[in-house]
């Protein structure tokens, strides 16, 4: 029995037996999962194990069945406008960034929920994104449709961090990406960790992912097969010979 999750601190996201999919076709079953307040969790596993589904139904994109918890109330019912409201962003895979926008109006347009909590401060966060990401200061005013891959991460990522979640969810931060961006990325990830937000990462990219989290899961056709601390995951065998192996010539 895996007890490496429990902290005195309780769990700002629980999930119990989650069950998701598209229609008829069930794509998970039975998930369980927790994250700390202020932690990292990561979700690895190859494509089409449920990764972008289980983030995907934790928004209130699609609709799913089993409870999940966040910050000690159900949410299961409310809409992906409420969960916003709440403090959880998502970052999809594909970023859907308004690319014929500049890039500061992105940013601004992350700011809805902060605006609507009536907060006259909610413009001092672009300092934050500046700081957290020069890059963007430095590309402010062209459109957002002009940048490269890296760059557009960074602007989803830092339109997310506009509303100032509590949870933030990131789907394949790393993907497309070449290294050099995708340390980067990562090191804005471990960064953020210091400042309280929560943060759920699914990644393919298994041994960056592990090196940053606290927390993994490992999850295979919808369900978890493995979970435990990231360190432990990173020297098990069966996740070395699967994912970690092929990694190192990533």
């Amino acid at each position: 029995m895996t007890t490496t999750t429990t902290t005195a601190t309780k769990p700002l996201l629980r999930v119990r037996d989650l069950h998701a999919g598209y229609g008829r076709a069930e794509v998970l079953h039975g998930i369980d999962l927790q994250a700390a307040s202020g932690s990292v969790v990561t979700v690895i596993g190859p494509n089409g194990a449920g990764k972008s589904t289980l983030l995907n139904s934790l928004m209130g994109v699609l609709p799913a069945k089993g409870q999940i918890e966040y910050m000690g109330q159900p949410i299961s019912g409310l809409s992906l406008e409420e969960r916003v409201m709440l403090g959880i962003a998502l970052v999809p895979e594909k970023r859907e960034l308004f690319g014929t926008m500049p890039v500061e109006d992105n940013l601004v347009l992350g700011a809805f929920r902060q605006v609507r909590l009536r907060n006259r401060q909610w413009r001092d966060q672009l300092d934050v994104i500046y700081a957290l990401f020069p890059r963007l200061k430095e590309r402010r005013t062209p459109l957002a449709g002009t940048l490269s891959g890296g760059e557009r991460q960074m602007l989803a990522v830092g339109r997310a961090l506009m509303s100032r979640p509590t949870l933030l969810m990131l789907d394949e931060p790393s993907l497309g990406l070449a290294p050099l961006v995708v340390q980067e990325i990562f090191r804005t990830v471990d960064a953020l960790r210091a400042t309280g937000v929560t943060i759920l990462l699914v990644e393919q990219n298994a041994r960056a992912a592990l090196e940053v989290a606290d927390h993994g899961y490992v999850l295979e056709m919808g369900s978890v097969s493995l979970e435990g601390r990231a360190s432990d995951l990173a020297v098990d065998s069966r996740v070395i010979d699967t994912y970690l192996g092929a990694a190192k010539t990533a």
